[in-house]
């Protein structure tokens, strides 16, 4: 599987990707600048992400948790998600994704 993710300074990149993993893993993992203070414990924002709205319907919903800490970040919209909260699966393969300001 794959997902591209466009980083801050507009650059395109394909990732390898696999369903044991978040996408904030995925990313990180692949050295791509993402703060993700919290480990990947939805209790930071840092990790918010810009998901294509094509891709939108395909996201399990956003739960309590994660709207409220995306209520704490900033540029927040409508396809604002955190990374860290998004389980990777066969559904998601060829997902785009930008990196939201910090």
């Amino acid at each position: 599987m794959k997902i591209s993710v466009t980083d801050r300074d507009g650059n395109k990149q394909i990732l390898e990707a696999d369903s044991n993993s978040t996408l904030m893993e995925i990313i990180r993992d692949e050295g791509i600048d993402i703060e993700a203070a919290c480990g990947g414990c939805c209790a930071c924002a840092t990790c918010h992400v810009y998901i294509d709205n094509k891709w939108m319907h395909k996201l399990d919903p956003i739960d309590d948790d994660e709207e409220s800490m995306l209520d704490q970040a900033f540029d927040v919209k409508k396809n604002s998600r955190l990374s860290c909260q998004i389980q990777m699966n066969d559904e998601l393969d060829g997902l785009e994704l930008e990196l939201a300001p910090e």
